[in-house]
């Protein structure tokens, strides 16, 4: 014959309930949850306008040297062709020099590929009046892109 079971009801001391909470820690619990989203907010509004300027191909020809990649983003190769330029432009902050992305799934920059007739995983290097100076194919190593870039900007 099964042993019954005695059910224990629990009991609270005054030992388990949580310690009371003051106004002071509860808000500033809140004003780093604050600061959290704001933080957060920022970094999604600081992306969009990168990427938003990244895309904006009626920046070439406007008085600075340009690097436009056509680029497909579900394309592995255009990912890394993009990877190795973003590494090889870091030491070329602040220098006059736009890097931009025409995104072959976009109507712009679809036609701006056809334009140049130009395939995705291609940099092209415009000069600042917007006249395309010379053409790259192909992943390189952001060293030899470093180079690219270098005497590009020297002879533009």
């Amino acid at each position: 014959m099964p042993k019954s079971r005695k059910r224990v009801k629990a009991v609270t001391t005054s030992s388990d309930t949580l310690p009371a909470v003051s106004r002071r820690v509860l808000l500033s619990g809140g004003a780093v949850a604050s600061a959290v989203v704001l933080g957060g907010g920022f970094w999604g509004v600081s992306s969009f306008r990168t990427y938003a300027a990244e895309h904006d191909l009626t920046r070439v020809g406007q008085g600075d040297p340009a690097i436009v990649q056509i680029h497909d983003p579900q394309c592995p190769t255009c990912t890394a062709l993009q990877k190795q330029t973003r590494r090889a432009l870091r030491d070329f902050d602040d220098c006059g020099m736009a890097y931009l992305v025409a995104d072959i799934n976009t109507p712009e920059g679809a036609a701006f590929a056809r334009r140049f007739n130009a395939p995705n995983v291609t940099l092209l290097l415009f000069d600042g009046q917007g006249e395309l100076q010379r053409r790259v194919q192909g992943v390189q190593q952001a060293a030899q892109l470093a180079e690219v870039f270098s005497a590009h900007k020297a002879a533009v």
